[in-house]
This record gives structure tokens, sequence and C-alpha cells, in this order.
């Protein structure tokens, strides 16, 4: 099964792949270039020397018979171009979302919503808290009811793996209701 982790600039999706990847994660990080001055808002993650170009890559393996592939998007606007090639045969994405940045998130979801693709929004928790609780960025994102949203560490392995078995049952409810109408 595929899966795409997706979001804005600087949300996580990286550390996020990283963390569950049973196999070393291929990814594209490049150095940050002045190329991103005055286009990439970096002020809330100073500390931010890298960036993903093209796509970050990781697998799991759940049994013989299933395998979770996970496509990480890369978050800046001109590497959106990426984003059809790497949502195609997917069951659902996670938007990775950071909470004091929760503008960044928008075309994510839009992206989404639009190809009727299953989603949960993750909210990272960046130095172990949320700026804002689920419901108060549901609300401030006009979330759908039946869209999971949920607080997870992206460093943090059990946090990432219950996302995906979050994202996972979620995509297969929808599958079946779809299949009732």
């Amino acid at each position: 099964m595929k899966i795409v982790i997706a979001g804005g600039f600087a949300a996580g999706k990286t550390t996020f792949v990283d963390s569950i990847s049973e196999i070393t994660p291929l990814t594209t990080e490049a150095p940050m270039t002045s190329a991103s001055f005055g286009v990439d808002d970096a002020s809330m993650v100073a500390t931010k020397t890298t960036t993903t170009v093209a796509m970050d890559f990781g697998r799991i393996t759940l049994s013989e018979t299933t395998v979770l592939y996970l496509f990480g998007t890369p978050g800046q606007d001109r590497f959106w171009f990426m984003w059809d090639e790497l949502s195609k045969g997917a069951v659902g994405a996670i938007v990775l979302v950071d909470t004091r940045r929760l503008a960044d998130c928008f075309a994510a979801l839009d992206y989404f919503d639009k190809r009727s693709l299953p989603y949960l929004v993750a909210l990272n928790t960046f130095d172990g808290k949320l700026v804002h609780d689920a419901e108060a960025v549901r609300e401030a994102l006009t979330i759908p009811d039946d869209v999971p949203v949920m607080a997870v560490d992206a460093r943090e392995r059990v946090s990432t793996k219950t996302a995906l078995v979050s994202l996972v049952a979620h995509a297969i409810d929808r599958k079946r209701a779809a299949a009732l109408v």
C-alpha cells in the first residue's frame, strides 16, 4: 500500500518517514540556498539547513503480503509538480501540520480534498507540545468531521505508527462506506 506524507515546508515529513521506516529512507534533502530567501519562511525553523526537493521514501513490512510504502512530498510550492506522481495509486495521505504555522497546510488539505483521497491530519508536536489542540485546529482549518485529526510526534516511531494505523483504518472505512452507496 502506498501512503503519502504531505504538508507544508518544515512540517516534519522527512523526520516522520525516517522515524518509522525499516530501511534507511531514500531522501532528496538538499542544502537550502539563496533561492529560498524571501520564498520559504524559515523564521519558525531557524535551525533548518536542508529541504526535500523531490521526495522521501521509506518502507514498512507488515506481513508477507502487506507492505506500506511511504512517500514524503516536498513542502515548497515550487516542488509541488511532484505531488501528482507521488499520489498516484495511494490509499491515503497523512497531512503533517506544524500548529505554529497553520496556514502552511491549507494547500495540502485542498489537494487531497479535490482528489477525494482519504487523509488524516497529524498535528506535529514540536518541543513536545501543541500550540493549538485538535478541535481548535479542526475548526480553524474547517476540516470535515469524518477526517481524523490527531497529535503526532514525528520523531517517535510509536507515534508515527499510530498515525499510519489510523490512516489505513480511515481509508478502509471510506472504501466500505462507498461500497454501501
